[in-house]
């Protein structure tokens, strides 16, 4: 039976705690706001601070939801129409890395893409599981990086039959969403858990014209970032288990583990809010973003200097959820970060993320036509400015398919490092993590064996002004390398 989705239990129970306006002798410090500094309490006000309390037995507990919050996870769950749903007030970040624990024991072995979110490698690490790498695919023509196909799964599969599991991306970054159901199909048909990393999408499920939702295709366990698209706030994400191959036991305790015992409450009120927004009135919201989505792509395409793909760009497997504008630069003379910075500077506007090639900008619940507008004549100005010289780099990343020679856990946990010359690291074993922007995926990781081929890769972005996330320019030329017992490297 459906439930009432009309309800919003964790926020109701949460106003009317606030309005009580209880003496306080538990944490949080602040003491119902009393304790603010007066530049934030005139902006904020004191009403929010009522709302920022601590587990009690009225307003339930994260790690032992009995009352509210557990009915708002009953909620969220028949919203999305699957079996449990787990708030997480740390972000997707702590979704990706409890599927990793949920799904696998240690020394297991999983298929997954390069293309994955930061977060999916700290999963690894923390779970100890041997990753098994599918080389990414460039479109070029785009910019981009695609997420790993169905028939590159199904020969991993057939190669790895010791895989516990596939974990993909879907969407992209970019908006690239794969054919999930086609990927469910088969990974279930060699017997194996398929893990979806869906923070981009937790839309998906509210309308027709968008792409399908891991969730509705049968994935055993997808994350959704509820506060990337819709109206909760940041950090209010989902982890949803759609399987009876997974023990919802061990997914409750990783997700205690992982989760901070002082969550934020207004945190899980708006990740309760969100989904009755979207429960009663997501087709008609999201059918304004596709709206304004519409206008921005085809206003964009209009201009002599930049573009902005859309699904007939793509490779019949793959949609498009077109929310999503990455904005293509290249024939401008000028790099994504710099048309990023004037739009930031100059024009007030703020794009989620920027590379050589594209901008990335984000629509969201309360994009209004207003902003999208903006957004338009603020690059139409741009592109009469400085249009007309094509940018002289390639999109291109080395043979990503390298030898594992430890899993990545025990160099980040048992053996030390020295950082040595980048030009005299082939054959050495890589003991951190570089994700340069572009293609932002990981070009090396921990355990991997260096090779010549990612060396000059690396020195030739050095180079090219790409950015390396974590480091300053200045060491990008040095690596750090795993050292051993006998005090060498191996």
């Amino acid at each position: 039976m459906k439930l009432n989705q009309k309800r919003t239990p964790m926020l109701n129970t949460l106003l009317r705690h606030a309005r009580k306006k209880m003496i306080s002798f538990h944490t949080p410090g602040h003491k119902n706001g009393y304790g603010v500094e007066k530049e934030l309490l005139d902006f904020v006000g004191k009403n929010f601070f009522y709302m920022d309390v601590t587990v009690s037995h009225e307003v339930d507990s994260l790690h032992d939801p009995r009352g509210p919050l557990r009915e708002a996870q009953r909620l969220m769950a028949d919203a999305y129409g699957v079996k449990e749903s787990f708030f997480l007030v740390n972000g997707s970040t702590v979704g990706n890395q409890a599927m990793f624990l949920s799904a696998c024991n240690p020394n297991d072995s999983i298929i997954l893409s390069r293309n994955i979110h930061k977060s999916a490698m700290s999963g690894i690490i923390l779970s100890g599981v041997w990753p098994i790498w599918i080389q990414p695919t460039v479109d070029r023509k785009l910019d981009i990086i695609m997420d790993s196909s169905p028939e590159q799964i199904e020969d991993a599969l057939k190669k790895f039959p010791e895989a516990v599991a596939v974990f993909i991306t879907s969407p992209t970054y970019n908006g690239v969403c794969n054919n999930v159901q086609k990927i469910v199909d088969i990974v279930h048909k060699h017997d194996k858990l398929l893990l979806v990393d869906e923070a981009w999408g937790p839309h998906l499920k509210f309308h027709p014209d968008l792409p399908k939702s891991a969730v509705e295709c049968g994935a055993d366990m997808v994350v959704h970032s509820v506060h990337k698209i819709l109206s909760a706030m940041s950090q209010g994400s989902v982890l949803h288990l759609n399987s009876d191959s997974v023990d919802p036991d061990r997914v409750r305790k990783v997700v205690s583990l992982l989760q901070t015992t002082s969550p934020s409450y207004p945190v899980m009120a708006s990740l309760d809010l969100a989904r009755k927004q979207m429960a009663i009135k997501g087709e008609r919201i999201i059918e304004r973003m596709l709206k304004n989505a519409e206008y921005g792509r085809r206003n964009i395409n209009k201009l002599d200097n930049m573009s902005c793909f859309t699904e007939s760009h793509l490779n019949p497997d793959c949609t498009l959820d077109p929310t999503k504008l990455t904005i293509n630069v290249k024939r401008l003379g000028l790099s994504g970060y710099e048309v990023d910075k004037l739009l930031n500077k100059k024009y007030n506007i703020q794009v989620d993320c920027s590379d050589l090639f594209n901008l990335i900008a984000i629509l969201g619940v309360g994009t209004s036509r207003y902003d999208i507008k903006k957004l338009v004549d603020s690059l139409s100005e741009i592109d009469v400015k400085f249009g007309g010289k094509l940018l002289g780099w390639e999109f291109k990343i080395p043979s990503l398919s390298t030898e594992m020679v430890y899993i990545p856990r025990d160099i980040i946990l048992k053996l030390s490092y020295e950082e040595i010359p980048l030009k005299d690291s082939v054959g050495y074993i890589s003991a951190e993590t570089l994700s340069p922007y572009p293609p932002g995926i990981p070009i090396l990781i921990p355990g991997e064996r260096i090779t010549t081929e990612i060396v000059n890769y690396l020195t030739e972005l050095n180079s090219s002004g790409v950015q390396l996330p974590g480091r300053e320019k200045r060491r990008f030329e040095k690596i750090k390398v795993a050292k051993f017992e006998t005090g060498g490297t191996e």
